[in-house]
């Protein structure tokens, strides 16, 4: 192991793998900060272009692009309320409030400070017991993946602010938006309509950009001036950023923690761990009224398990074959074409391409800071662009990104009528975040529900004969239940 280690320092070390990365951070930065484009897509445009390439290389390039661009969707959530990757949408919630304030460098330099520390805790952890977090992925089936989903869905209890009650409607919302399609296990329609446009059902990430950014485009449009409001300045600094992010030492670890383990399960994805942070952020919070508000608090949980998440989803990818998210999808097309064949050999023969990957990544968290703190004087002054200017620029980026997702018009479409839909939620209470999980996790919590019952003959027990799936269950009892219970024991 040592020698292998050593090896890996070596490799990426060299002039030629170290040119590869920073390439791959910029290019993953600037694909993720355009709405709708993200890592994935990044990812998969520079595929093809990597055949000229090594393995090592090819591999170091493209989860490069994956890790820039899970930190560049920070900025467009941030400045403009529009989330270029879907785990950015956590982000939305207090960055942009701290923008219209006119704090965007400081919001800016607690991305860049928390997306690193939370890269960095988790890739030396997942270097010192990958052993063991295989055999702890192969503990999870489907009955736990359906109980994480769960879990995930109670939180709307939690994440949803003033009524509970409209709270539960979006995240009904939610669900029935991510029924539309081919059932899971079954060749079933629903809600087609006999159309073949809808069989693969709404875009998730077309809904975001809808509900994100066009919706904050429709509100600022009856704005004048910038997206910073008019009677501020744009305040705040980078030291004022960094120092917010290191007063927090705990919240950071514990954000990292649950990105890592999160992302760790096939699936879930940096959506579901950045949301899950965000709101045991909230759930733990001394100041937990102010989020939503611009809390320091909301944008570092966020943005800790952002890049948190990458580390997580690389052990399924590499240990199993299975991909933890799209960008791993590809990432994982990569290790094929060219000749890396995900398994035991990554941790044993190839052992040392693995670890000049964990390492590749670890560096690649000083390029994002560096890039990050550099340029946030420049980026911050783009909320002072007058809003005729941002929101035609948005609506189109937005368009566009989510046409070239799928290629399919109706993700247009859902763009547009989600913006309207997401407008009138925000402008009546009506929780957007509890949309989104009922989005997220709906189609996780299906097709794990069908599959565990058709391996159990439909008895229900199967969620409980298990230790880890009996720790689950009494977690969603007591996150669904603990809110009453404080109230009732304070009251």
């Amino acid at each position: 192991m040592i020698d292998a280690f050593s090896e890996a320092i070596a490799t990426v070390l060299t002039g030629e793998p170290i040119l590869w990365l920073v390439l791959g951070v910029l290019i993953g930065i600037f694909v993720g900060s355009l709405p709708g484009i993200g890592a994935s897509l990044g990812m998969a445009l520079i595929l093809p272009l990597t055949l000229p390439l090594d393995g090592v290389n090819a591999i170091i390039l493209l989860v490069s692009i994956y890790s820039g661009g899970m930190y560049g969707g920070s900025i467009a959530a941030i400045l403009l309320n529009a989330p270029g990757t879907s785990a950015a949408a956590a982000t939305t919630l207090d960055g942009y409030p701290l923008s219209r304030k006119g704090f965007a460098i400081t919001a800016l330099a607690m991305s860049a400070t928390a997306s690193t520390l939370g890269g960095f805790i988790t890739i030396i952890l997942l270097i010192l017991i990958s052993p063991f977090l295989v055999q702890l992925v192969l503990m999870f089936g489907s009955p736990e993946y359906f109980l994480i989903s769960l879990l995930g869905i109670s939180m709307i209890a939690i994440v949803a602010r003033g009524s509970v009650i409209k709270g539960i409607i979006s995240g009904m919302f939610g669900l029935l938006i991510a029924t539309v399609g081919i059932a899971p296990m079954i060749p079933q329609q629903r809600y087609t309509f006999g159309s073949f446009i809808l069989y693969d059902g709404i875009s998730f990430v077309a809904a975001l950009i809808g509900l994100f950014a066009i919706a904050e485009m429709i509100n600022l449009a009856g704005e004048k001036g910038g997206v910073a409001k008019s009677s501020v300045e744009i305040t705040g600094s980078v030291k004022d950023g960094i120092t917010s992010v290191l007063k927090r030492p705990y919240l950071v670890f514990k954000s990292s923690l649950i990105g890592m383990g999160i992302g760790s399960i096939p699936g879930a994805g940096s959506t579901v761990s950045t949301f899950v942070a965000y709101a045991e952020a909230l759930r733990s919070s001394s100041t937990s009224e102010t989020f939503g508000d611009g809390n320091h608090e909301g944008v570092i949980s966020a943005e800790s398990a952002n890049n948190a998440t990458i580390s997580g989803s690389l052990i399924p990818t590499f240990s199993f074959g299975i991909p933890g998210s799209g960008a791993t999808a590809v990432l994982l097309g990569g290790l094929i074409m060219h000749g890396l064949q995900p398994g035991p050999n990554l941790f044993s023969a190839d052992l040392a391409i693995t670890y000049t990957v964990f390492i590749a990544l670890f560096l690649g968290n000083f390029v994002i800071l560096a890039v990050g703190l550099t340029l946030i004087s420049r980026m911050g002054y783009l909320t002072r662009i007058d809003t005729d200017i941002i929101i035609p620029i948005i609506v189109v980026l937005g368009v566009v990104g989510g046409y070239l997702l799928r290629l399919n018009w109706l993700d247009v479409f859902t763009v547009l009528a989600l913006g309207i839909i997401g407008y009138y939620m925000k402008k009546y209470n009506y929780s957007i975040i509890a949309l989104v999980l009922g989005i997220v996790l709906g189609p996780i919590a299906e097709e794990n529900l069908a599959r565990s019952l058709v391996l159990s003959d439909g008895s229900l027990l199967i969620f409980v004969t298990k230790p880890l799936s009996l720790v689950i269950v009494i977690a969603i009892v007591l996150l669904t239940m603990g809110p009453f219970l404080k109230k009732a024991f304070l009251d």
